[in-house]
């Protein structure tokens, strides 16, 4: 059943996932939409977490002049090198180990992780591929109050270097792309909250993901180990996910401040590639 998403500025027609997260955006083109219509997907892209717009004709020109109407872009990755595209542009291609099976939120290795993500298909296997999403917020919701106030209290490191670090050093010869202004030459572990707050909504959220957070700072490994695993296991549970079949022509955006996301690597040799752009983030905050 579809619902009317309004803001003071437009209306746009929303196809709910679930209770709780994530939309279909029905009967709207990007390339053509108003500025009242675009402020108005921005506006949901937070109150949803995420939104998929199918039959939409975008190239990479397109896809980058629609994310740059929603907020200012990133490089398409911190290190990677994508090729003949965009440097705005991270290309996902199952033939050059471009997958992503392992829950994560993008690039929280960095200072500044992006806001949000905007995500296009541009070759899919006849079957499988979906993509997944966990609503961080919900699943910190639903933890009892103990396990919310202790971690509340915690700090987390995440390190890039475990899944880009041999590619910054070999591949790129230590030069990777420009990130907040400056050529990424190494992957420095940083620390962030446990739990994020939301700078829009102030809602608290969950900001630990397996892809990559490598431990809680000040605590025993065993205890790290012990409350990161209770935390992925608790954030991916069913009731807090979501789950997309992807078609040629959608485009899925994310805020990647309250979601994890997992990409199904079910479809054998068949071939993928996604193209992804970024808009850029702020330094996550934790509970006052």
């Amino acid at each position: 059943m579809s619902t009317a998403f309004e803001t003071r500025t437009a209306s746009l027609t929303l196809d709910k996932f679930g209770p709780h997260f994530g939309a279909e955006i029905i009967g709207l083109d990007v390339a053509s939409a108003t500025d009242d219509e675009v402020a108005a997907i921005r506006s949901a892209l937070t109150e949803h977490k995420v939104l998929v717009l199918r039959g939409q004709s975008l190239d990479d020109t397109s896809h980058i002049e629609f994310g740059r109407r929603l907020g200012r872009l990133t490089a398409g990755h911190p290190v990677h090198d994508s090729g003949d595209v965009a440097q705005e542009v991270y290309a996902l291609d199952s033939q050059d180990n471009g997958f992503a099976d392992v829950w994560h939120t993008d690039v929280t290795f960095m200072k500044r992780p992006p806001l949000g993500s905007i995500l296009r298909p541009v070759v899919l296997p006849p079957h499988g591929g979906d993509t997944n999403w966990a609503d961080s917020q919900l699943a910190y919701e639903s933890l009892s109050l103990p396990i919310r106030q202790m971690i509340d209290q915690l700090t987390a490191v995440h390190d890039g270097n475990r899944e880009f670090g041999y590619y910054l050093a070999q591949k790129r010869g230590g030069k990777g792309n420009v990130w907040d202004g400056e050529e990424v030459t190494a992957l420095v572990p940083v620390e962030h909250p446990v739990v994020r707050v939301h700078p829009e909504t102030g809602r608290k959220g969950i900001f630990v993901n397996p892809g990559f957070t490598s431990h809680i700072a000040g605590v025993s490994e065993a205890e790290s180990r012990g409350i990161l695993d209770f935390l992925y296991a608790h954030l991916t549970k069913p009731e807090h996910i979501v789950r997309h079949r992807w078609r040629l022509g959608d485009l899925v955006l994310w805020d990647n401040r309250s979601t994890a996301h997992y990409a199904n690597r079910d479809y054998g040799t068949q071939h993928r590639v996604m193209h992804r752009i970024t808009l850029e983030g702020d330094v996550p905050f934790g509970p006052q």
